[in-house]
């Protein structure tokens, strides 16, 4: 499965899409980018005059590069295989640096493992300056449907 078959299989849409770019997927992991746009909706009140990428955004740009992509591309790679659902778990996230409006960061997630339909993965999401802005666990369930 090559990176626009899993661009396309993304169960998702503007607004809510925050992959511009798979830079690299392989059954170990996988790496993109997204860029915030500045006329994002959320930031209109998220800190009045100072907006902030929340970090529940932050959390699902890393989710749908870092996990979903890959959790697509391991189910939609497999012989015969369709690409299954990725439903988030959990996660546990440290965050180190905002995110502000129009800043493009890079997620770069590594497998732990894939089994019994779970996926989990170790995250991190980097900012221009390859600073760490958080970093942390999220895992989630592959399914072949979106109800379950």
């Amino acid at each position: 499965m090559n990176k626009e078959e899993i661009l396309a299989h993304l169960p998702y849409s503007k607004p809510f899409l925050f992959v511009d770019e798979i830079l690299h997927i392989d059954e170990n992991g996988s790496s993109g980018t997204f860029t915030f746009d500045k006329d994002l909706d959320f930031y209109k009140g998220h800190f009045k005059d100072h907006p902030v990428t929340p970090g529940v955004i932050l959390t699902e740009t890393m989710a749908q590069i870092g996990l979903v992509c890959l959790g697509i591309y391991l189910t939609g790679s497999a012989e015969g295989g369709v690409p299954g659902h990725v439903m988030l778990t959990s996660t546990a996230i440290d965050f180190m640096k905002p995110v502000f409006p129009g800043e493009k960061v890079k997620v770069v997630a590594e497998k732990v493992y894939f089994r019994f339909k779970k996926l989990n993965c170790t995250v991190q999401m980097l900012n221009d300056q390859h600073e760490v802005v958080c970093k942390g666990t999220i895992a989630g369930m592959v399914t072949n449907k979106m109800n379950g």
